[in-house]
């Protein structure tokens, strides 16, 4: 089913930035999506509006207690010059896991999508069509609710907004490189019960001081442990890691503390159909380490909407580093960049029926 929503465009439109120069989340367009929730009445009145700022009260639940979720998503520009979409479907699926965990009233998948349409399309002169560049989409919830006891809200607001962007990470998307990765012993992302498969503001706010603490020691990014015994791999950042040991590739299992990331799930439908082996299981820190000291290492990368595929070059841990394939980027993860990259611009002809929406 699609949806409708009215529109109230901005009388004062924005200059559209450099898209040579974008960075990342440094400029947003000229609308945004709102709809509203109230108890007893469901979601309503979806519409869209000039961007502008929220108008919150101190007591507001949110700024409180957190109870707040979140999306990210990519719009592309394609040779033909429409815009493609990236599996929708499973950024709502996932919103609806995540409003379940945080005790948010669900949204429904076709409602959901109908608004993300709606709202590119309104602003789809602000998606770029410079090479490595796309119209990052961020629906996201609050709650305007007043009050200070700690209950699940009964109104809550569910926003989109839009910003054109350059790759997430330093350079063109499309000149990968081996990050370095820092292995962090003392802090932890999430745990087995918590929100860690939830996609919440916490969850990220709390991985700040590791991330900051491998920026000291020249690393990018943070590979997170389990939070129990400090002995499995987990994520790599806010993304999913993959390790190709021998002629498997292994990822962590949805153990409850990991993100059931896309372009976790879009990897992982791809290494099959072309036949590699890929195994989700729990995988310790020191079989890993092990297989980059002997060799059998081969590859490892990150996958995310924001960095599509982030080639790993070297693990640092308790001051020893372990390179894996000489900090080159791997044949396996070129060609999974390649390949998801190409479906999302429209490059390549998608592998997977329905992976692409084109506006």
């Amino acid at each position: 089913m699609e949806y409708t929503f009215p529109v109230t465009r901005t009388t004062t439109p924005k200059a559209k930035p450099d898209p040579n120069n974008l960075g990342f989340g440094k400029y947003y367009t000229d609308h945004m999506f709102i709809m509203e929730y109230d108890e007893g009445q469901g979601w309503h009145d979806g519409r869209i509006v000039p961007y502008g700022p929220l108008s919150l009260d101190p007591a507001a639940t949110t700024l409180h207690y957190g109870q707040m979720t979140f999306e990210g998503m990519k719009a592309y520009r394609n040779p033909q010059g429409r815009i493609n979409l990236f599996r929708p479907d499973m950024n709502a699926k996932r919103l609806q896991k995540s409003n379940e965990r945080l005790c948010i009233p669900p949204i429904d998948v076709d409602l959901y999508i109908s608004a993300v349409k709606a709202i590119v399309r309104e602003d789809a002169d602000w998606t770029p069509s410079v090479p490595g560049t796309s119209l990052y989409i961020r629906p996201f919830i609050i709650s305007p609710e007043v009050s200070m006891a700690v209950h699940p809200a009964t109104k809550y607001w569910f926003i989109i907004i839009l910003t054109p962007v350059a790759a997430y990470y330093a350079g063109n998307e499309s000149e990968l490189h081996g990050s370095h990765i820092w292995v962090e012993e003392e802090f932890i992302r999430a745990a087995v019960g918590g929100t860690g498969f939830a996609k919440c503001g916490g969850n990220y706010s709390c991985g700040m001081i590791a991330a900051a603490e491998a920026k000291k020691y020249g690393c990018e990014e943070v590979l997170w442990l389990d939070a129990k015994e400090h002995k499995y791999v987990e994520e790599v950042g806010t993304s999913n890691a993959f390790f190709m040991i021998g002629d498997t590739v292994y990822t962590s299992s949805l153990t409850g503390s990991i993100l059931p990331g896309v372009t976790r799930d879009s990897t992982i439908c791809l290494l099959r159909k072309w036949g590699v082996n890929v195994e989700e299981r729990r995988l310790e820190l020191a079989e890993v380490l092990e297989a980059a000291k002997n060799g059998t290492l081969k590859e490892a990368w990150a996958t995310g909407t924001a960095c599509v595929i982030s080639p790993i070059g070297l693990l640092k841990y308790k001051g020893e580093d372990f390179p894996i394939n000489n900090e080159k980027v791997g044949v396996l993860s070129q060609k999974l960049y390649d390949t998801l990259y190409g479906m999302q611009t429209g490059i390549r002809e998608p592998e997977m029926e329905g992976w692409v929406v084109t506006l």
